[in-house]
């Protein structure tokens, strides 16, 4: 049987050819993700805080709020600390991921930092 040593090498070298041949300049959040090492649990957080923001920023837009700083605010606050929240924020937006809110804390970001 094959040791937990040698599978692990094994994974590693694969993965290491599969981030060469795959373009991730155009995934710049998985990039993200990769070089921040998270994990499956501090991405799933990630993920939970985009869909929880997400639904309260069209709630909002619908009531007609136009101050969204709670939002970044709360995403800042939430977001593991292995994350940069400009970096991610302008990397979910340019890999078109929760794109209305992704675009409002940006502008955010840009306006209050």
């Amino acid at each position: 049987m094959e040791s937990l040593e040698n599978r692990i090498e094994r994974l590693e070298l694969y993965l290491e050819l599969l981030l060469k041949v795959t373009d991730l300049e155009s995934q710049p959040f998985y990039k993200l993700v990769i070089s921040k090492n998270l994990n499956k649990k501090e991405l799933a957080e990630v993920y939970s805080i985009c869909e929880e923001l997400d639904k309260k920023y069209e709630e909002q837009k619908k009531q007609g709020l136009i101050d969204f700083v709670p939002l970044l605010t709360q995403f800042v606050g939430q977001l593991p600390y292995k994350l940069n929240p400009h970096e991610t924020i302008y990397a979910l937006q340019q890999q078109k991921l929760y794109p209305g809110l992704m675009d409002k804390l940006a502008s955010l970001v840009r306006r209050v930092y």
